[in-house]
């Protein structure tokens, strides 16, 4: 349904490794890297097989809030649970607070397994996993 999706970043470089690093986790990679300082543009890309899906920059106005929009949250899709685990962990090392530790989310629907984080930025993020019953034994 969603093509993409950006947020703005208040610590541009802070953001970059926070999103390198946690991304990784769950398989996706950094795609497009945008600096052109005479244009004040500035932005980086992530996704899969070149597809660049969830954009991060320091962009928008300065007397504009970051990641304070109510119940905004975005989801990422994790490989498998051990991957959503993994995240949570390096999301708490680099700055991320906990927004509820990771676990099936029976309420959501049966096989929802979920971690949530809010990012350096204020922004509430998650990693997930459908069919969690299907893969818990494998």
């Amino acid at each position: 349904m969603l093509d993409h999706c950006s947020i703005s970043v208040k610590d541009y470089c802070q953001s970059l490794t926070f999103y390198d690093q946690t991304l990784e986790i769950l398989g996706y990679e950094r795609i497009v890297t945008i600096d052109i300082p005479e244009e004040q543009v500035k932005g980086a890309a992530y996704g899969k097989e070149r597809k660049p899906c969830f954009w991060i920059g320091p962009m928008g106005q300065e007397d504009e809030e970051i990641g304070r929009a109510r119940g905004f949250h975005i989801a990422f899709l994790a490989p498998h649970v051990q991957a959503v685990q993994e995240w949570y962990v390096k999301c708490l090392e680099l700055g991320g607070v906990d927004n509820g530790a990771p676990g099936p989310r029976v309420h959501y629907h049966p096989g929802y397994y979920g971690a949530f984080i809010i990012d350096p930025n204020g922004w509430r993020i998650e990693a997930a996993i459908h069919h969690y019953d299907a893969l818990k034994n494998t």
